[in-house]
């Protein structure tokens, strides 16, 4: 095939590019999807020897309308305040971050617990092992908000809106996986390989796959405890996400 228009074409690699081993994983807390994300990255860990770092990405800033406080004007906001734990942690090890996320993000999107009320993140800390007293260091120390600005623009800069987004040690950066059923074994690992193989066409901007009703209906169920423990609404690029109840999924259509 030619064509005279020589920029529509691009060259391409011998072979895949080479799969790496760390990713920067920029997720906040407060979003189901990357939750499960960050399930089937642990699953990756688990496989290969990958190394996760985890980043920060704060939806209540991306999402903040024009005349209202950023997050880290308030003394307690949502998914910020929990990163700010985050970043407490992780100045310690990042094991410590690695766990908070786990144990919050189990309590929110499996539990229905609520991990940005204070006295609850207050538990969920010692539940891992860590003196509650963190949660008032962490938010009596103005630095803490620093570090997770400095993530965030970083997503920003790169033209990203949303977690999860993984950046590859090249700096290529992708929004996704965004995974409702978790992939394990060998799965998990050909996911990995297929994310990887992203890199080699840097102009492949977006796949997508339709939700079906069936689709549509499982994600309901799924985030029904996310919906019964948040305070806030959902927010994606600017438009408010309403998750139906069972009972108005089922009367969609008549």
């Amino acid at each position: 095939m030619t064509s005279s228009h020589s920029d529509i074409f691009s060259s391409t690699q011998d072979s895949a590019p080479e799969i790496p081993k760390q990713i920067d994983f920029h997720l906040d807390i407060m979003c189901p999807w990357a939750y499960r994300t960050s399930l089937w990255i642990r699953q990756v860990r688990e496989l290969t020897d990958l190394t996760v770092n985890w980043k920060f990405f704060s939806l209540e800033e991306i999402n903040r309308k024009e005349g209202k406080k950023h997050p880290w004007e308030r003394r307690w906001s949502y998914g910020w305040s929990m990163m700010r734990i985050g970043v407490m942690l992780r100045r310690e090890s990042l094991d410590l971050l690695d766990k908070w996320y786990l144990r919050a993000g189990q309590a929110l999107h499996e539990e229905g617990i609520k991990p940005h009320d204070p006295e609850v993140a207050k538990t969920l800390l010692a539940e891992i092992g860590v003196d509650p007293s963190l949660l008032d260091a962490a938010i009596e120390d103005p630095s803490t908000h620093d570090e997770i600005k400095v993530e965030h623009q970083r997503v920003v800069e790169s033209g990203g809106y949303g977690v999860p987004t993984l950046f590859f040690p090249s700096g290529y950066s992708l929004f996704g996986p965004v995974i409702l059923k978790v992939p394990t074994g060998q799965g998990a690992i050909r996911l990995w390989q297929s994310i990887c193989a992203w890199q080699e066409f840097p102009y492949l901007f977006e796949i997508q796959h339709p939700k079906s009703r069936i689709d549509y209906e499982d994600i309901v169920h799924a985030f029904r405890p996310y919906v019964k423990a948040r305070d806030w609404v959902s927010i994606n690029r600017g438009e408010i996400i309403h998750i139906p109840t069972d009972e108005q999924l089922r009367n969609i259509g008549g």
